[in-house]
């Protein structure tokens, strides 16, 4: 008999610094976020600037904080993140993937088959229910996810939680790959936080991840206000139409803003409602994270690309967590894109029905 996730836990009475102003929840986050970053940037690792905020956010969030990242702020970092990958963005990236479609849609498939398995073996251990557990499991975008999951009658905190703690696991691990394992310095060159501006390029740019952003919100693609500003603008970058410009300082701030939206979603009562879940999950990540490197693997020896290329293009997600980690290493980005853009629509395309099939599969055989 699976165990009962249908009452709602009790209203939590607010502890720790969740009983100071909100104000100084934000004051607090900022500060601890800075000095994380800072810690973060003289270490060397990458995308010091996501994860310092995912930290810090994790830590006011699992202290009590209260506060949470309003709506409008996420998109807006994550319309702004997708035009930025989009300036790196080649003719070539198309050429990359119809000359090797075949392999990129066996990796593919193999990530979705093996998360989807994951999620079987949790049902089948009667640790979640079946569709909790597969949308759980999915290696799509985690917020696509979410959505889905509520649409089919999953437990959405559940899935939160496996979702993004895969994201903190992959984000973190690909950031330790490219620093010590791949040699990456993510100090790199100084940055120029508040350089000269070119009005009319920026302008446009911001139109673009404007317009770009509600478009994909509007048509209700998943995960389309980070993806339909990076498919946009990649076709205007490319085509010469649009120079696409973000000062350091804009990209700063909308890194922190995805890493807060993440942080602070891991909470006293999500982690108490999932603590039965917490140890198969983890382990569930892991090995998804060990078959991704297996993949990454053949896709050096069959194709010759640098390892730490590999290794970002086949990690399970979150897209636009890679993105920046990419972003800020010295690798192929428009085939790290390919292959996560091509992941992202196959788990759109066939999740659905994977989802009902393999609840269906568990259900019949209780």
């Amino acid at each position: 008999m699976k165990p009962d996730h249908s009452e709602e836990p009790p209203v939590p009475v607010a502890t720790g610094i969740g009983r100071r102003h909100p104000a100084l929840q934000w004051l607090c986050l900022l500060i601890l976020s800075v000095f994380l970053a800072g810690i973060l940037e003289l270490t060397g690792i990458p995308a010091a600037l996501l994860m310092g905020p995912m930290v810090a956010g994790a830590i006011i969030g699992m202290n009590g904080g209260t506060i949470r990242l309003p709506r409008l702020p996420f998109l807006s970092a994550q319309a702004l993140i997708g035009t930025m990958i989009a300036e790196t963005i080649s003719p070539g990236i198309l050429v990359t993937f119809f000359g090797n479609w075949p392999l990129f849609l066996a990796i593919v498939f193999s990530v979705i088959a093996m998360s989807t398995l994951s999620g079987y073996i949790i049902s089948r251990l009667n640790i979640l229910p079946g569709t909790t557990a597969i949308w759980g499991s999915s290696a799509g975008a985690a917020t696509s996810m979410l959505v889905m999951a509520d649409a089919y009658g999953a437990d959405t905190r559940l899935v939160a939680f496996m979702q993004y703690l895969r994201v903190v696991f992959v984000a973190a691990a690909a950031s330790l790959v490219a620093r010590f394992w791949a040699g990456v310095d993510g100090v790199g060159p100084a940055i120029v936080w508040f350089g000269p501006i070119h009005f009319v390029p920026f302008l446009e740019t911001l139109a673009l991840a404007l317009v770009g952003g509600c478009l994909g919100k509007w048509l209700r693609i998943p995960a389309g206000v980070f993806l339909v500003p990076f498919l946009i603008g990649s076709a205007l970058s490319v085509s010469g139409m649009l120079v696409i410009e973000i000062p350091e300082w804009l990209l700063a701030i909308s890194y922190a803003l995805l890493g807060w939206n993440i942080g602070l979603g891991f909470t006293r009562p999500i982690l108490a409602h999932a603590r039965r879940a917490l140890v198969p999950t983890i382990v569930s990540i892991l090995v998804l994270m060990a078959f991704s490197g297996l993949l990454a693997f053949i896709l050096v020896r069959m194709l010759g690309i640098d390892p730490l290329t590999a290794y970002l293009a086949t990690s399970p997600g979150g897209m636009d967590s890679i993105a920046i980690i990419a972003a800020s290493s010295n690798v192929d980005v428009p085939f790290v894109m390919a292959l996560q853009t091509a992941r992202l629509l196959m788990v759109m395309a066939v999740g659905p029905s994977l989802a009902r099939f393999v609840a269906s599969r568990t259900v019949s055989r209780d």
